[in-house]
């Protein structure tokens, strides 16, 4: 070989490929994130899932709370709320006759001294028909009517976001016309009771279901008691209506 083709053979020698091992073989750097990369795909234990859920759920529980408080609060730190509806009563309106069914309206105010507590002005409308039977007079189906005034504490007993319920015993007076449907005659003669006023005691069972931090449906069981005659009545009944709230305590 000519001394001109040694550096050509020289250059080819250096350019003949590595051997495919070699060339195969990973660095140390590629096999340090090849082991991170097995290590991340690892499969998680079924208590690890299952602890890592429950602490999920119980952050999400932990939210829900301190929303559902935080309409609680500002549901129940009002100081005012007026409530209206209608009423049905089943009343007595004589000495001698059988109940008679009653319906009328029905608004008040309650204002909050304490978290819990007010005091409510109640005012009430009560209109119905007697059923006498009275072939002396010819009076068989007079109408009657009573209106009722009172005021006394009201206490709420349960309150959530939805649900409230309290307890309320209210006093004052009562009206009742017994004779403006006797074609003239007093209402005693055909068996009913003397208008006049009279005594008025009730208690009732306020049931809240809110729409609303301010605003909420109303269903009230209630008892009241008059004494019409200078005798006891003992009277029950129900007021649904609204609830509107405002101020703050």
């Amino acid at each position: 070989m000519s001394a001109a083709l040694l550096p050509i053979a020289s250059r080819a020698q250096d350019a003949t490929p590595a051997p495919a091992a070699a060339q195969a073989q990973p660095s140390s750097d590629q096999q340090a994130q090849q082991g991170l990369a097995t290590d991340q795909v690892q499969p998680q234990t079924q208590q690890e899932r299952a602890r890592i859920l429950r602490d999920a759920q119980a952050r999400v529980n932990a939210r829900r709370r301190l929303r559902e408080q935080a309409i609680v609060q500002d549901t129940y730190s009002h100081k005012y709320e007026v409530y209206f509806g209608g009423q049905y009563l089943r009343f007595h309106p004589g000495p001698n006759l059988q109940h008679n069914t009653e319906a009328g309206w029905n608004v008040g105010v309650t204002k909050y001294i304490r978290p819990k507590l007010g005091i409510t002005a109640d005012a009430r409308g009560y209109y119905g028909t007697a059923i006498t039977d009275n072939f002396e007079f010819q009076v068989f189906k007079p109408s009657i009517s009573q209106y009722t005034f009172m005021a006394g504490p009201q206490y709420r007993v349960y309150e959530s976001q939805h649900w409230a319920w309290s307890a309320q015993v209210l006093a004052g007076v009562t009206h009742g016309n017994f004779s403006t449907g006797t074609g003239g005659f007093p209402g005693t003669l055909v068996g009913l009771y003397p208008d006049g006023n009279r005594l008025a005691v009730s208690a009732g069972v306020p049931i809240d279901y809110n729409l609303g931090p301010g605003l909420a449906l109303r269903l009230m069981p209630n008892y009241l008691f008059s004494d019409y005659g200078s005798e006891a009545q003992h009277n029950l009944g129900f007021t649904v209506g609204a609830v509107y709230r405002w101020g703050r305590q």
